[in-house]
Order: structure tokens, then C-alpha cells, then sequence
């Protein structure tokens, strides 16, 4: 999971260092954080889904729709569902180490 997450983090990052360079020549960049979608990643993934699919899931087309609206909108980034909106502010409150701990722990859970 370590490479799954890094993965993701160079995509938020990447994503707007290349909106800030293309702005001025007329090119949005929108990233997409979606969390849990229902799909067969899970399943490829061995993970079975939790709590967290539980109260994080978007439909599949939902996430596509809110990502074209938010790139329509010019917005930075995309967090679709209501849930998900919270996890950026929820991390912010807790000290890294707490964070890491929580999620290696989640994580073995749900294996």
C-alpha cells in the first residue's frame, strides 16, 4: 500500500504543478480525489470493503460527473461525495504520526 500512496500523492502534487504551468497558456488541470469507488480494484486489491466504504462510496458515475463539473468550473481539485470533503480537514488535526499509525493499523485490518 506504501507505493499505492505515494502514487497518489505524486498525482495530487504533479497535477498542480501542471495547472500552475499551464494556466497561462488556456489548459485546466483538475485532479480527481474520489476515495472509495465502488469497483474491482478492492477485489484485485484483496480488501474486502469496510466502514470506510461504507460512509465514503461514490457511485462510479458520480465521480465522473462531479470530475467534468469541477474541470468545467475550473476548480484545482475534486472531492466527490459530502464524506470525503472531511478527510482533508480531519488530517490536518492530527500530528503525522498518528495519522500513519491509524492507517497501518486500518490497513491490516482489513486484509
Amino acid at each position: 500500500m506504501a507505493v499505492y500512496y505515494a502514487s497518489k500523492a505524486y498525482v495530487l502534487s504533479f497535477s498542480e504543478a501542471l495547472r500552475c504551468e499551464l494556466a497561462p497558456k488556456g489548459v485546466r488541470v483538475t485532479v480527481v480525489c474520489p476515495g472509495p469507488v465502488p469497483s474491482e480494484f478492492q477485489d484485485r486489491a484483496g480488501f474486502a470493503p469496510g466502514f470506510d466504504s461504507a460512509i465514503l462510496n461514490v457511485a462510479p458515475a458520480e465521480v465522473a460527473r462531479q470530475a467534468y463539473r469541477g474541470l468545467m468550473a475550473n476548480k484545482r481539485a475534486v472531492l466527490p461525495g459530502a464524506f470525503i470533503k472531511v478527510v482533508p480537514f480531519l488530517l490536518r488535526l492530527f500530528p503525522r504520526s498518528f495519522i500513519l499509525t491509524a492507517v497501518g493499523g486500518f490497513q491490516l485490518r482489513k486484509r
